[in-house]
């Protein structure tokens, strides 16, 4: 008998857990708080390690009109000169799966097709919308917040930052810690881009299948750049932006990068264009690693586990990874008596590569050495100098591009090429 399963939330770390174990031969059924199964927001990078899960799932990366990123370009924000740079064209080779750029989406729709189409692996996910859980029991029953009851052998808590069921699995989640800084996003129409002289020859400085990081040089000591990058094939630019909190009133001011302090025009094209397309703003969270992730039948994947910031683009990834390796554990399992013990190899395989991922996200490449001893911690086996050696090596160098090179190299072959299991 296959198990029955219930996923909490329709995003993307929830729908890939419920294509996986589906396809693993499991009843699924999906509840989802908004009325919609939609997904909203820009765009993300796709890093091999979740192209791996994503592949396994029968992924089309070509139905999600996905960009495959050839380089990672650090530019000055001032000249436009390369300061130092990561070429992933290889990726495959290196890694095992491409590098891929895919708007939120896009990835979602191909995701729900995979999850709700008739003749795939599997019997099809059922999904039920306007069902938002209020709490659930260790027995595998969750209450809706209308009051209405459902059972089933496992529960996967994929709710997000504010999860209802992450305080039933786990007390030992300490507030999030401010970072000092905040984002912003917005999307740009190429051809929009291209109709600007100066823009036009930004882009093709930056390369069509490169990521740009427009580094903000006029302050070295804070944290102030612009990521760019194109998706939907090529016809929509994707920036991110990441600079100091501003104490400033107005929901849509905060996230506001301060480009009138940056000397090269570009940045401030770009700047005005953030303000004509209602650039979605937040502050930036650091969280501790959660020490526990599962309770009898219930699991938390995803950002209700692990939030991560978005230096390493490993969020949504890590999301990924979490489905893909729930669905390989509960391959051939039937009895329900097994569950417990599934979750525990689960979190035993999981929980310190992802604290390592989330740790190494605290910073932005280039400086993996300020965070060297918290991940160590995590290091397999605990404490061991595995996961310093590819950190340290970076420093050996005393041209600071080739170092930077090196610290970037390490950290994606850590992040990206490590995680080998379950998939």
């Amino acid at each position: 008998m296959p198990l029955k399963v219930i996923v909490v939330g329709a995003g993307i770390g929830g729908l890939s857990a419920a294509v996986a174990l589906r396809q693993a031969g499991h009843e699924v059924e999906i509840f989802e708080k908004s009325a919609f199964a939609a997904e909203v927001g820009a765009a993300l990078m796709v890093c091999p390690n979740g192209t791996r899960v994503l592949n396994k799932l029968g992924f089309s990366f070509s139905n999600a009109r996905a960009i495959i990123l050839k380089r990672i370009n650090m530019m000055d924000g001032q000249t436009l000169g390369t300061t130092a740079a990561v070429d992933v064209s290889r990726a495959e080779e290196t890694f095992g799966a491409k590098l891929w750029a895919v708007h939120r989406v896009d990835l979602h729709k191909e995701l729900l097709r995979l999850a709700l189409e008739e003749g795939g692996m599997g019997q099809p996910v059922k999904l039920r919308l306007s069902s938002e859980v209020a709490t659930a029991e260790m027995d595998g029953t969750i209450v809706l917040k209308d009051g209405s009851v459902h059972t089933a052998d496992l529960i996967v808590a994929a709710d997000g930052l504010k999860s209802a069921l992450q305080s039933i699995v786990s007390k030992e989640a300490g507030p999030p810690r401010a970072t000092g800084l905040s984002a912003f996003r917005f999307l740009l129409d190429t051809k929009v881009l291209k109709a600007d002289l100066k823009l036009a020859a930004t882009l093709d400085r930056k390369g069509s299948s490169d990521v740009g990081s427009l580094q903000d040089t006029h302050d070295p000591t804070k944290v102030r750049y612009i990521v760019w990058y194109e998706c939907r094939d090529g016809q929509t630019q994707n920036f991110v932006g990441i600079h100091p909190t501003r104490d400033v009133n107005g929901d849509n001011q905060e996230g506001k990068l301060r480009c009138d302090r940056w000397s090269n025009p570009p940045a401030n094209l770009l700047y005005e264009h953030s303000r004509s397309t209602a650039a979605k703003c937040w502050p930036l969270f650091m969280h501790a690693p959660l020490p526990h992730w599962y309770k009898y039948r219930i699991v938390l994947i995803g950002d209700s586990a692990h939030p991560m910031l978005p230096f390493n683009a490993q969020g949504a990834v890590s999301a990924m990874e979490d489905g893909g390796a729930l669905g390989y554990l509960f391959q051939n399992i039937e009895d329900a008596k097994l569950v417990p013990e599934r979750l525990e190899l689960f979190q035993r395989v999981r929980a310190d590569r992802v604290a390592r991922v989330q740790i190494l996200s605290n910073v932005k490449l280039g400086r993996e050495k300020q965070v060297e001893e918290q991940v160590r911690r995590y290091a397999e086996p605990r404490g061991s100098s595995k996961s310093g050696v590819l950190l340290a090596g970076a420093h050996k160098h005393s041209d600071t591009k080739q170092a930077c090179q090196r610290t970037w190299s390490s950290t994606l072959l850590m992040i990206m090429g490590e995680f080998e299991c379950l998939i």
